[in-house]
């Protein structure tokens, strides 16, 4: 079985990663096929599990390559506000490949810096549009949510459901580290 965790980015998706690398019988990945074109980007070994927000933008693609076989879709999902505020945190980072500033003047194709006061509806904006494909694509396919605020049960869900093996109690602990958090900038006041 394969496993693809679907979510906007921001929303434990690191950690979920990590915590998945405590298993023996599957592999695990953050990113790790992100960077490539057509096939290569969906030749991810059996028994693998992808976490991988952009995902969402290659859905179609994902489906048709990996419907018809076993396969588990799982949407990662956090508290919209604090999503929202975690990419507010990266608007203005160092980072070139930045989903929030691709999706602010890519996507919405704005030539023009976005005010300030307008940044925070950007970003819900992302997290609403993520969700709902995310939502859409589900539809008829194997799937279950994992909600960050309640990972205590969902994750041991998830685990089960998986018939995950290994270092289980390793993987729970995961979830007690913040992995790739974002700083908020410094206050200019």
């Amino acid at each position: 079985m394969n496993v693809f965790v679907l979510c906007t980015g921001r929303s434990g998706s690191v950690t979920f990663s990590k915590a998945c690398g405590h298993l023996t019988n599957y592999s695990a990945g953050h990113e790790t096929r992100s960077g490539r074109l057509g096939e290569e980007r969906f030749g991810y070994p059996q028994g693998h599990i992808e976490v991988d927000n952009r995902l969402a933008w290659h859905l179609g693609a994902l489906g048709a390559r990996w419907d018809g076989r076993e396969v588990l879709y799982v949407h990662l999902l956090r508290d919209r506000d604090a999503v929202a505020r975690s990419f507010m945190n990266r608007w203005d980072g160092a980072y070139r490949a930045s989903i929030i500033r691709a999706f602010a003047h890519g996507i919405l194709t704005r030539t023009q810096d976005w005010p300030e006061d307008r940044h925070i509806d950007v970003a819900n904006h992302y997290v609403d549009t993520v969700t709902s494909n995310i939502q859409d694509f589900l539809r008829g396919r194997p799937h279950m949510t994992i909600n960050v605020e309640t990972i205590e049960s969902d994750f041991p869900r998830f685990l089960d459901r998986i018939g995950a093996e290994g270092d289980l109690n390793g993987a729970m602990a995961e979830w007690a580290v913040r992995h790739n958090p974002s700083v908020a900038p410094p206050d200019s006041a």
